[in-house]
C-alpha cells in the first residue's frame, strides 16, 4: 500500500489547488479524481458557460447592436458545431493544465473513484475495474463538489430535457426553450440561448428571480430579459410535460392555482446543485454528513473526525469555485502545520447574465435586519462616459455603508464588467474600508471603475456627476 502525507479526493476547483499547495509545502500528496480534472466548474460549468456567453454576445452584437454605432454587418451566420468545438478546445487545454500543475508541484495524480475505508485509508477503483488502497499519514481532504439536481417529473432525456451539463453541449439552438429555475445557472444559460435566437420562458417557484441577490439588481436583469421577448413566470411550479408527435414538448406549470401550458422544444432543468457527500464512506469513518449531504467543518476545514477535512461545495454554501479554491489553500496550510483559517470578510459572487451582476458583502436588507442604520450610494452607468461609449448603460453601482462610521458593508453592481469591478469592492471589504477611502482614491478616466468612486461620493453627499440627495 502506498502511503502519503495527504490524500485529496477530487480534482475540482477546491481539490487541485489544495493538492498543489500541499506539494508546494513539501507534503507527499495524492490527488484522486474519478472524472476529468477541473471538476464541474472547468468541464461543465464556469468555463464552458462563460465561453458560450461570450460567443452568444458576439453573435448578438454582430446581428443587432453594432449597427447603432455605425458598424453594420450582413450575412452573419451561427455555426454551432464550430462554437462547440472552440468551447471544448478551451476546456481541453485547461484539463491538461490542471494535471501539469499538480504534477509540477510534486503531487501524484490518480484517476478513479475513491471511497474511505477508515479515517486514514482510501480505496480507489479505476475505470478498468482494478482496485488499490492508499494510506494518508496526516490527512484526507474531501473535495467531491456537487451535482445537478434532477426533479422526478423532468428526468433528463437526450437533448429534450437537459441539465446544465447537457445544455452546454446542445448540437443546435432550440427554437423555444423553457428554463425551470430562475437562479444563476438557469438565467445564465437562458441568456445564452436567447441571444442565439431561442424564444425563452423562465419558470421560477419563488417570488423573485436570483433569490438572495439585491432586488434592485435583479430587476434590471429581469427587465432586459423581458425586453428581448422572454416570458417569466414567478411563484409557478413546473408539474410535468408531454412529448408531441412532431417531437416538440408541452410543459404544464401551475401559477396561482391555475394550470398553464407552454409549448417548447427543449426544457432546461436548473433548480440547483446538491453536495456529493454521500456514498464516499464518510459515515462509516465516523464523519458527520447532514441531511442535505453537506459535511460540516470548522474554520480550518476540519470535520468532526481528526485528520479528515472537507472543502468546496461538499462543505456547504456558498457553492462557488473561488470559495473552494481558497478553502483548499487554507486546508493545505493547516495540514502542513501553518497558521491559517477561513477568516475572509466576504465571498464575492458574480452572475454572468446581461447585464452582469456582482455582489460582495451585505445587501441593504441584510444590514437593516441586523439593526444597522445605513447610508446608500448609487451611481447609474447611464451617467458614466465610458459606459455610454461602449453602449452599455444599463445598471448601476450600489454601496451600502454604516451611517455612523461610513464603513463599507456591501457593494452590489449590475452592469457592464460587474464581475471585474467587484474585485475592488472585495478588497475594500477585506481592508475594512470607509466611504472616504473609495471616494478619495483617484480613479482613471474614462473607465467603468469610476462608478465605485462616484457611488461612494454619492453616499457622502458630494457626487460630481449626478445630483446628491
Amino acid at each position: 500500500m502506498k502511503t502519503y502525507d495527504a490524500i485529496v479526493i477530487g480534482a475540482g476547483p477546491g481539490g487541485y489547488p489544495c493538492a498543489i499547495r500541499l506539494g508546494q509545502l513539501k507534503q507527499k500528496t495524492l490527488c484522486i479524481e474519478k472524472d476529468r480534472p477541473g471538476g464541474v466548474c472547468l468541464n461543465w460549468g464556469c468555463i464552458p458557460s462563460k465561453a458560450l456567453i461570450y460567443a452568444a454576445t458576439q453573435y448578438e452584437k454582430a446581428r443587432h447592436k453594432n449597427a447603432e454605432i455605425g458598424v453594420k454587418a450582413s450575412g452573419v451566420e451561427l455555426d454551432v458545431a464550430t462554437m462547440q468545438g472552440w468551447k471544448n478546445g478551451i476546456v481541453g487545454k485547461l484539463n491538461q493544465g490542471v494535471r501539469a500543475l499538480v504534477k509540477g508541484a510534486g503531487a501524484d495524480y490518480l484517476a478513479g473513484s475513491a471511497r474511505l475505508l477508515s479515517r486514514d485509508t482510501v480505496e480507489v477503483k479505476a475505470a478498468d475495474g482494478t482496485v488499490e488502497q492508499v494510506r494518508a499519514d496526516k490527512a484526507i481532504v474531501v473535495a467531491t463538489g456537487s451535482s445537478t439536481i434532477e426533479i422526478p417529473s423532468f428526468r433528463f432525456k437526450g437533448e429534450k430535457i437537459v441539465g446544465a451539463k447537457e445544455a452546454l453541449s446542445l448540437s443546435s439552438v432550440p427554437k423555444r426553450l423553457v428554463v425551470i429555475g430562475g437562479g444563476v445557472i438557469g438565467l445564465e444559460l437562458g441568456t445564452v440561448y436567447q441571444k442565439l435566437g431561442s424564444e425563452l420562458t423562465v419558470v421560477e417557484a419563488l417570488p423573485d428571480l436570483l433569490t438572495g441577490i439585491d432586488a434592485d439588481c435583479t430587476k434590471i436583469v429581469e427587465r432586459k430579459l423581458q425586453k428581448h421577448g422572454a416570458k417569466i413566470y414567478k411563484k409557478a411550479l413546473a408539474k410535468g410535460y408531454e412529448e408531441q408527435p412532431d417531437g416538440s414538448l408541452v410543459v404544464t406549470i401551475e401559477q396561482d392555482g391555475k394550470p398553464v401550458t407552454i409549448a417548447c422544444d427543449v426544457v432546461l432543468v436548473a433548480v440547483g446543485m446538491r453536495p456529493n457527500g454521500r456514498g464516499l464512506g464518510l459515515e462509516e469513518a465516523g464523519v458527520t454528513v447532514d441531511a442535505k449531504g453537506f459535511v460540516p467543518i470548522d474554520k480550518q476545514g476540519r470535520t468532526n473526525v481528526p485528520g479528515i477535512y472537507a472543502i468546496g461545495d461538499v462543505s456547504g454554501p456558498p457553492l462557488l469555485a473561488h470559495k473552494a479554491t481558497k478553502e483548499g489553500e487554507i486546508v493545505a496550510e493547516v495540514i502542513a502545520g501553518h497558521k491559517a483559517a477561513m477568516d475572509w470578510a466576504s465571498i464575492p459572487g458574480a452572475v454572468f447574465t446581461d447585464p452582469e451582476i456582482a455582489v460582495a458583502g451585505m445587501t441593504e436588507a441584510e444590514a437593516k435586519q441586523k439593526g444597522l442604520a445605513v447610508s446608500i450610494g448609487k451611481f447609474p452607468f447611464a451617467a458614466l462616459g465610458k459606459a455610454m461609449a461602449i453602449t452599455e448603460t444599463d445598471g448601476f453601482v450600489k454601496i451600502v455603508a454604516d451611517k455612523a462610521t461610513h464603513q463599507v458593508l456591501g457593494v452590489h453592481i449590475v452592469g457592464p464588467e460587474a464581475s471585474t469591478l467587484i474585485n475592488e469592492a472585495a478588497l475594500a471589504l477585506e481592508m475594512a474600508a470607509f466611504l472616504e477611502d473609495l471616494s478619495l482614491t483617484v480613479h482613471p478616466h474614462p473607465t467603468l471603475g469610476e462608478s465605485l468612486m462616484e457611488a461612494a461620493a454619492h453616499a457622502l453627499g458630494h457626487a460630481i456627476h449626478i445630483p446628491n440627495r
